[in-house]
């Protein structure tokens, strides 16, 4: 069809194939598979001249108009690529707690980029969802994808200030029998942080649970009780006083967050800019936190 289009544009198979960058004897021959297809001559081949037959007059104009509509729909593509709408998935706690309040910055040095943020656990599926970026929790086993780790996380304990102030005593791990235990979605964190202080004289299961660890931290802010916080999802609450840590200790967690993507969507602009943010955001984030002495042996016990 390009072919065509250019030949009848020009009447001419020698300028046609100079504008398509190939040879007029592949011009020729891709107008005749075109003819032999359509069952009608397209053009009359006169000794030094070319003109259309009246079937080529009527296909002509709609070739035309046809390859001017999907110039323009791979253009706006490209552009995409370059500007525009963003889509990035993760978590709800994370967008929460660390994501959407430090997006103003990106957006103050991409302000071509709209950046939009759908939340949901699942995994994703970019083959059928019109998403750029993932950054998903886990232990980073997304075959065929690009993934990069972004953050690795620990678990502690936190509470409000008042509760320290008003409630019962909690200076010694014992002293969570006579504590609310909040919970996210992984009660067994509670458990495991437990076990690695030697602490088994606890009951681990009691307490509210929260489908999120935002809504967790959340309680813990108002005071409903001490939660065992993520520390990425918990630091922004820390440094701003609204939450304190009874215990130095901190657990370790196996798993981190991660940027996952397929490797096509890294080569547009938009989706670059957006990753090379983001692992700036995270150094950043980490090389800010607090030095905190990570010593079970000092933690209090009974």
């Amino acid at each position: 069809m390009r072919a065509f289009e250019a030949a009848a544009r020009h009447l001419s198979f020698t300028r046609a194939a100079s504008e398509l960058h190939v040879t007029q004897a592949a011009v020729s021959h891709q107008i005749k598979a075109l003819e032999e297809h359509l069952g009608v001559p397209l053009f009359q081949r006169l000794n030094r001249a070319l003109t259309l037959t009246s079937a080529g007059q009527a296909l002509s104009p709609a070739v035309g108009e046809a390859l001017d509509i999907m110039a323009s729909a791979v253009d706006r593509l490209h552009r995409q690529d370059e500007s525009g709408a963003l889509t990035v998935t993760t978590m709800d706690s994370f967008a929460a707690k660390w994501l959407v309040p430090r997006l103003g910055r990106f957006r103050r040095s991409n302000p071509e980029i709209d950046v939009h943020i759908s939340t949901s656990d699942e995994s994703v599926d970019f083959s059928r969802v019109n998403v750029d970026m993932a950054i998903r929790y886990g232990a980073g086993d997304w075959k065929g994808m690009n993934v990069e780790r972004l953050m690795t996380e620990e678990v502690f304990p936190v509470c409000a200030p008042s509760l320290l102030e008003s409630g019962p005593p909690l200076t010694k791990t014992s002293d969570l029998r006579s504590h609310t235990l909040l919970h996210d979605d992984m009660r067994t964190d509670w458990r495991m942080w437990l076990m690695a202080l030697g602490e088994s004289d606890i009951d681990y299961t009691k307490g509210p649970s929260y489908q999120h660890s935002n809504l967790v931290i959340q309680a813990a802010e108002q005071g409903d009780g001490v939660a065992l916080a993520r520390s990425v999802l918990a630091q922004d609450a820390l440094a701003a006083g609204r939450l304190v840590r009874p215990f130095n200790f901190a657990l370790p967690i196996e798993y981190a967050y991660y940027i996952v993507c397929p490797h096509a969507h890294l080569q547009r602009p938009k989706a670059k800019a957006f990753r090379s943010w983001l692992i700036e955001e995270a150094r950043s984030f980490e090389t800010g936190l607090p030095e905190i002495q990570n010593d079970a042996a000092n933690v209090s016990r009974p």
